[in-house]
Order: structure tokens, then sequence, then C-alpha cells
């Protein structure tokens, strides 16, 4: 079998290891949403990972849920991201972008001429978001989705494929994840249509087959990968029958043959039920392509997922922000830099380019 640190390849893309940046929400863009001036250090530092994969990156203005998040909807923030995959190139990495629309997570001070959060349903989540000076803010009630903006979100979702391309990407990340408007759809607990969007799970699974369909008419199949977490709460998320639900989307999804299937295992500081673990642990093995685990790992047990054949890589998040080098790090079993989450989200270097190199700190 092969190493976490070995070369692997998924779909069109040949990466030179299995160690993967995950998407990491940072809160640093400029007011037009385009990228910090620091990012294109801040993703280069990383490419000795075999993919990075970028923030989550909204595909229009009423996709936006979060302050000082990125976009990948205008000429401004193509612009930009060029700068980060030119970098990225530049170093021999390899980065995706991830594809986002918040859904109901947003609040009407973010979004454009104060409308309301778009949903499958007009079902207010139980969830905040930041939106500045005022903090921590409870989510607007969201507005049920006429087929006319089902029809436009699809097509922006289009549109953001085709700037990910000319902004210079590999490749990009379907974000269906966290409670996000992908999954809202896919989930009975915030899907409470009647027409052919909800219902049973054959019509809950249209709006993403529809976005796939569209993605896939700019990228090539080989080169787009989609991120599922079909466990999680985050976000008020539930579902009457996750395991019947997802073994559904994945079934679906093994015929699109995608780079790749990208799974949420676990929340930070949270631990599986044996049930949770019994579902995640089924719908792997109904996956019959490239599968990247995300979610509690570390040196040991990303290495032994990888041994044994339950993935085929995996995505590391809080140790790759706070270690640029983590691939050597991971290989040569040395002391990690401890990841500062006061900087997580927004501000400028410290916290976010400034994280030492095992290297830099041999010679300091």
């Amino acid at each position: 079998m092969p190493t976490l640190y070995e070369p692997a390849q998924f779909g069109k893309i040949e990466v030179k290891n299995r160690i993967f940046l995950a998407p990491l929400t940072r809160n640093r863009s400029k007011p037009d949403f385009s990228p910090s001036d620091l990012a294109p250090e801040y993703y280069s530092q990383r490419a000795s990972g075999g993919l990075l994969i970028t923030e989550a990156s909204q595909i229009s203005p009423e996709g936006i849920g979060y302050i000082n998040t990125p976009g990948i909807y205008n000429e401004a923030q193509v612009a930009g991201w060029k700068k980060v995959t030119d970098a990225v190139h530049a170093k021999g990495g390899k980065i995706f972008i991830q594809l986002w629309h918040v859904g109901r997570i947003s609040h009407t001070s973010l979004l454009p001429n104060g409308q309301a959060p778009l949903a499958p349903s007009a079902l207010r989540a139980k969830s905040q978001t930041f939106v500045g000076d005022a903090g921590m803010v409870d989510v607007s009630e969201p507005k049920a989705m006429s087929l006319e903006d089902i029809a436009r979100t699809i097509a922006d979702y289009k549109h953001a494929a085709e700037c990910a391309k000319k902004a210079g990407f590999d490749g990009v990340e379907i974000h269906a994840a966290n409670g996000y408007l992908i999954d809202q759809f896919l989930m009975d607990g915030s899907n409470q249509r009647t027409d052919q969007y909800g219902g049973p799970i054959e019509n809950r699974f249209r709006f993403l087959r529809e976005v796939l369909n569209m993605v896939l008419s700019v990228w090539d199949a080989g080169e787009v990968g989609i991120r599922l977490s079909p466990t999680g709460k985050f976000n008020d998320m539930s579902d009457t029958k996750r395991l019947s639900t997802f073994s559904y989307v994945v079934e679906q999804l093994n015929a699109f043959n995608l780079a790749y299937l990208h799974f949420v295992e676990t929340f930070p500081g949270m631990q599986n039920t044996d049930e949770e673990q019994n579902i995640i642990e089924a719908l792997i093995k109904k996956w019959t392509g490239f599968y990247i685990a995300n979610g509690g790992y570390e040196k040991e047990n990303a290495e032994s997922a990888i041994i044994s054949g339950k993935a085929d890589a995996i995505a590391f998040g809080r140790s790759f922000l706070a270690n640029p080098d983590l691939p050597k790090r991971l290989e040569l079993g040395v002391a990690l830099n401890d990841p500062d989450q006061s900087t997580f989200y927004g501000g400028g270097a410290e916290g976010y380019t400034d994280y030492p190199t095992w290297d830099q700190k041999k010679a300091a």
C-alpha cells in the first residue's frame, strides 16, 4: 500500500504526496472580496502539500455569510487569485478553489440591498455569524428560493467555475458540507420544499446534480472534487435518515467520475458517536473513487489511514495552518508549531504568514 508521503493521482491531477491543505476560512479578504495581498505568500508557503484547497470563496454577492471572505465572481477577484495560483505553481504546488454559497447562514447586513438570505425553505437556523462591529449575531430569517432563484444560483456556480479557470486554478472543490446551501438542500431538517427540489432524497439531490452539471460544463470531471459532512450538525443541520440520505448521494456521485470525494469526518473538539462513525465507514465503502479524509488526523492515524487503504489522502487544517512545512515535519517526526486560535480570523501577517518552518526554528 502507498504511504502518506508518496505521490498520488486523482482524476487528471498528479500530486507529490497525500498531505493536503484543508479549506480554512481566514477572513482576510480586501473590501472588494478579492484575496489579501498576503494570500500568495500564505498559500505558496504551503506548496509542499500534495494539494492546497483554498478557503471557501463565495460564488456571488448573494453567497456571502461572513465578513472579509473572498469571492470568485468578478475580474478583481480573478486577478487576486491569479497571483495566488502563480505563486503556488512557481513552487511546484497544485491548488483547487472551494466554491461556496452559504445559503441561510448569513445576515441581511452582509447581503446586497439588505436582502434576506436564500435557502431551500424559510427556516431560520439556530446559528450565528460575524458581521463586524456588532460582533456575533443571529443569522437572519431566510427566503425560500423560487425556481428563478434556484436557476440563477446554479448559473452563478457556472460563472464562478469559469472565473476559477481564468484565475489559473488546477481544479475546483464544490462545498456541499457544513450546513451551507447545498447541504441545506440535501438534508430534510432544512429542506421542507414540496416541489421538484424537496421531499424524497431523489428530489433533494436535484440541486446538487444541477450544480455539478453546470460546473462540469466548464471543468473536466477529473478536475472537480466535492466536500460533504454526512454526520455534521454544524449550523443547525439535521436529517432523519442520514445513512440512507448520504448513501444515495454517494452512489449518485460515483457516476460523475469526479476527481475526489472529501469528507468532514469530525469537527474540531468533537468526537463521533459509534453510530456516526459507522455511517462514515459505510459511506466510504460505497465510494469508488479517490477519497480524502479530514477531521482529527495527526501523524500516526493519518499514516495508518493511508496504509490501511481507508483513505487516499488526508486534509489537514489547523496543523497545516500553523506549520507551512507540514509534510516535512510529519515525515521527519519533529515537533509542530501550536496554532494560535486568536489569529485564525481576520488580521494581517500575525498567525497567517509568520509561522516558522522547521529549518527556521533549527537555525534560530
